[in-house]
């Protein structure tokens, strides 16, 4: 029997932190290049710090002609993105850092086990697991800590963008912890948040004036109480901040991008990775997945593992924990998931329309629970799958 009565804690980082400017750049990059070619090959790493931008990794099109003129957009891209996060610093500065570009091109020892070649299906991109997650907690079907941790740091950078908060800086972290009651979140316990300023001067109950209202707006009510700690920039002083604070790499925060450790993690990160990789596109359908599962009423929460092998197409395995939560055995439920979506890289590409450019969005805020686009972004969020489960299983 799961635990009912607990306290557990999610964290979450802003846009403007120095890993998620890296994870932001390093979406732009690969969608400039679906922007060009849907079946482009990216896997595009970015390093920030004082004043410096790395961007590394191999880049493929099926018109090599066409490479070296993308190459050569690649750091406005970079300075587009610092640009619209906001680092406009001494140290950091969209105009002034020095952006270095060492893309090349693809592997081909990699791109012969992942081609559709004869008769030979296109292949993962990579070994590895993959996991998916879902929970009545929330609207969104996602965890509390996690929803509510990003949640005020994207309210935060609206009104810091906006104007209406000028003080604020781009850079800032966020950290809520929920007391569960009858396994349900009932009551926020602490609020850390640590958030970069304008002036030195400013303490940390200046700035706790600033954000306070916002907790509250972007809470349930009811969820701070008189016994709810706060933590706001609790070391004192944040006015340097962002990648001249400390140095920044994409796809250090894959637990903020998914689940806020509340479920498994396979560990691929996301960010940079176009949708052959299934690091990416096979956690994407796996949260689709469970969040389908959930949405079914099969069970209050769902988590879904697949497992893949380099150059191999079908997954090796599909596996479906319902937490003992289910009103459906889980072998059904993935005997159901077997019969209703083709899990090959090229199918859950084709199921979700991932060949496009909307990867950019995704890089801060989390890659789930957010509201599917018109244009096919966060198709993995839509939970029209609902009826083709409930007939299967």
């Amino acid at each position: 029997m799961a635990r009912q009565d607990y306290i557990f804690t999610s964290e979450s980082v802003s846009e403007g932190h120095p890993d998620k400017v890296c994870d932001r750049i390093s979406d732009a990059v690969l969608d400039a290049f679906l922007t060009e070619e849907p079946e482009a090959r990216v896997a595009c790493e970015t390093f920030a710090t004082t004043n410096r931008v790395v961007i590394g990794g191999e880049v493929g099109l099926s018109d090599q002609t066409k490479l070296k003129d993308y190459m050569g957009r690649v750091e406005d891209i970079a300075r587009a993105c610092i640009k619209d996060i906001g680092y406009e610093q001494e140290k950091f500065h969209h105009a002034t850092c020095e952006v270095t570009n060492l893309l090349h091109e693809q592997s081909a020892h990699i791109a012969q086990g992942v081609n559709a070649s004869g008769n030979k299906d296109e292949g993962a991109g990579d070994q590895g697991i993959m996991f998916g997650y879902a929970t009545t907690e929330t609207a969104e079907l996602m965890p509390a800590p996690i929803q509510y941790a990003h949640a005020i740091l994207r309210r935060l950078a609206e009104v810091r963008k906006s104007g209406q908060e000028p003080v604020l800086r781009p850079d800032a972290k966020s950290q809520i912890s929920l007391r569960y009651a009858g396994g349900k979140p009932v009551e926020v316990t602490s609020i850390v948040l640590s958030t970069q300023h304008s002036d030195a001067s400013q303490t940390s109950a200046d700035i706790r004036a600033i954000v306070e209202p916002y907790f509250y707006e972007v809470l349930p009510e009811g969820f701070i109480t008189p016994n709810t700690e706060w933590w706001v920039n609790p070391t004192g002083t944040f006015v340097i901040g962002g990648p001249d604070g400390d140095a920044g790499l994409t796809g250090r925060k894959i637990i903020v991008d998914t689940y806020g450790g509340a479920a498994p993690h396979g560990g691929g990160a996301f960010s940079g990775k176009d949708p052959t990789k299934v690091d990416r596109s096979a956690a994407y359908v796996a949260r689709y997945l469970a969040k389908n599962v959930v949405a079914a009423g099969m069970a209050e929460r769902c988590t879904i593992q697949l497992s893949y092998a380099i150059g191999v197409a079908k997954p090796l395995s599909i596996y479906a924990d319902t937490h003992d939560t289910g009103e459906v055995d889980p072998a059904a439920i993935e005997r159901a998931i077997a019969q209703v979506i083709d899990l090959t890289p090229r199918g859950i590409r084709h199921h979700l329309g991932l060949n496009k450019p909307i990867y950019e969005r995704t890089a801060a805020y989390g890659h789930f629970g957010r509201t599917p686009d018109a244009d096919g972004g966060f198709s993995w969020e839509r939970t029209d799958l609902v009826e083709a489960l409930k007939k299967a299983v």
